[in-house]
This record gives structure tokens, sequence and C-alpha cells, in this order.
């Protein structure tokens, strides 16, 4: 049972693994950037529920990793470009629409939370930079003496996407707020979240 396989983790290693992944999840990364774009340009709701779908697509890499489809993904570089290059264009998409909008964008960001929690799942979910990261960073703290490696995967990479989460959900309220505060000037907002949704794909093509 996973509660077993929980209970045999020592306290300490699962503190030293939550506290290592919330310094990792504070530094400002992809995941942060797209929910500060969102939070800009749709208010602060907009900011938290794309953060909120980053999660869902932690979650989504996670399972891979304990399905074992992560490592055979990894272990082919073309199925990593193809998630790349689609990745990036969906990103180009959204930046491309943030350009064009007017300032009534952020009436739809915030009447419309599930699309924004549906743009952060699918700008992570199709990054494979999280799939290379599950399988050199969880591992770490896996012990066979623990119980099933897969069980401790799925513990592991549970805790981390909720810190993640909810640190990705804070950037993006708070850029929200900022963005609320700057509201006669939507317009700049939309190309300021436009900028960084393209800066987002040129650094998923570059890397």
């Amino acid at each position: 049972m996973i509660w077993d396989v929980l209970q045999a983790f020592p306290a300490e290693s699962l503190l030293a693994f939550t506290l290592g992944g919330l310094v990792l999840n504070l530094a400002p990364g992809p995941d942060v950037l797209f929910a500060t774009a969102s939070g800009l340009q749709g208010g602060p709701r907009a900011g938290v529920m794309a953060g909120l779908g980053v999660g869902f697509g932690g979650l989504w890499h996670v399972t891979l990793a304990v399905l074992g489809l992560s490592a055979l993904i990894a272990a082919h570089p073309g199925a990593l470009d193809a998630i790349r290059w689609v990745g990036a264009g969906y990103l180009l998409w959204l930046a491309w629409k943030s350009w064009r909008a007017g300032p009534i964008m952020e009436a739809r960001g915030t009447a419309s939370p599930w699309r924004a929690v549906a743009k952060g799942f699918l700008t992570n979910a199709l990054n494979p930079k999280p799939i290379l990261f599950v399988l050199a960073f969880l591992p770490q703290f896996t012990d066979p003496a623990y119980g099933p490696v897969w069980q401790q995967v799925a513990i592991l990479g549970a805790i981390f996407t909720v810190t993640g989460t909810l640190v990705t959900m804070g950037y993006g309220a708070l850029a929200g707020v900022a963005g609320r505060s700057l509201s006669r000037r939507m317009g700049a907002m939309n190309k300021i979240a436009a900028l960084l949704f393209g800066g987002l794909a040129l650094r998923l093509v570059a890397d």
C-alpha cells in the first residue's frame, strides 16, 4: 500500500526532498513565467487557474514516469523533439493571440478560468523537460527498502507537484494583482504577455 511506503520513508529524507523541491519551484522557470503572463493578461483568477493547470501538467508527467512511459520517451530523441516543437508552436499561437488582443481580453480571461487551466496544462504537458527532470531528480530519493519504487515515485512526484502548484499559483495571483492595477493599460499588458509567451517558445526550442 502507498500509505505503508510513505510511512517507511525517513522523516528527514521527506523533509529534505520537500525543501529541495520548494527551492526549485520558487526559482522563476517556464511554469512561473507562464502563470505570470496569464495573470498579467487576465487578472488574479486567470493567473491562479493557469498555475493550477500547470500543476495538472506536472501530475501528467509524474503519471508517465510511474507507468514507465517517461523512460521510453526519453530513449527516443525524436519523440522529445516532436513534443518540444508542438509545445513551442502552441506557445507561439498564444503569443500571437495575446498580441492581437484588445482590452476585452481581460474580461474573457477572468470569466473563463477553466480555459486558463487548460492552457496551463497544455504548456506543461507539451514540454519535454519535465520528462527528463522527473527521471533524473525523483529516483535520487528512492530506496527499494522502502517499498515498490514506482509507488515512491508517485508519492514524491505528488509532493513536488503540490508544492510547485501552490508556488506557481501564488506567482500568477501576484501578477494578476499587478496587472489589474494597470488595467487602464490592458493593451500593454497583452503585449507583455505575448512577449513572455514568445520568449518561452524560443527557450523551449533553443535548449
